[in-house]
């Protein structure tokens, strides 16, 4: 594999147009890193992921065609589910906000220390629901990226080097950028606020996902 750069560099735009918005796995990793809940153990899971992902759409399902129908639509049920569920725990937790849910710093004014509300094994199988059952983590990742990879003949290795780099870019700056936001927010409203958004968000997806099995 000969390494060139605009084709690497291709693929790492292609990957960080895609992953930039703000989608289920990108706001799982949001929130674990606001609640300071095993964030760099969620982001190195969702990288890991969407590696593999990109790596099984270029070296595989580039080359047979894509999905099947069937397995597309039993992985976009099984999405579904997920996000219904997820987005109404969220829901719950706007409805019913809880201090304690919140963690504090042991020197913030509010005294205390950060809570450690999930262990290690529940955050590492949320990250790889998050990444798994996730149909757009499959569109784009393995689907996508992996179809334009074609488009580079011998040199779609390459494309999808850049894709995962892309990839591991944008979730060590996302991680970042939530570890920052977390040392700020300890305001019940906000925490309200994100919850809803994140419910709203999950369960149009949800029904995004619904209306393209019509």
């Amino acid at each position: 594999m000969t390494l060139s750069f605009p084709v690497f560099a291709a693929g790492m735009a292609l990957s960080l147009s895609l992953i930039v918005a703000i989608g289920p796995q990108n706001a799982h990793v949001l929130r674990m890193g606001l609640t300071r809940q095993h964030l760099w153990l969620t982001v190195t899971v969702c990288m890991l992921s969407d590696i593999v992902l990109i790596a099984i759409g270029v070296l595989g399902l580039a080359q047979l065609g894509g999905l099947s129908d069937k397995l597309q639509g039993a992985l976009i049920g099984a999405g579904m589910l997920f996000l219904l569920v997820y987005g109404w725990q969220a829901f719950r937790r706007f409805l019913r906000p809880d201090r304690a849910a919140i963690p504090i710093e042991a020197d913030s004014p509010a005294g205390g220390r950060v809570r450690s509300l999930m262990t290690r094994r529940q955050a590492v199988l949320s990250a790889l629901a998050f990444s798994w059952l996730n149909p757009h983590a499959w569109l784009d990742t393995a689907v996508l990226i992996g179809t334009a990879s074609l488009a580079h003949g011998q040199g779609s290795s390459v494309f999808g080097a850049g894709a995962a780099a892309g990839s591991v870019l944008w979730f060590g700056v996302l991680g970042v950028a939530a570890l920052w936001l977390g040392r700020r927010l300890d305001s019940l409203l906000l925490w309200r606020a994100l919850d809803g958004l994140v419910a709203l968000m999950m369960w149009a997806t949800a029904i995004w996902l619904f209306q393209t099995l019509l």
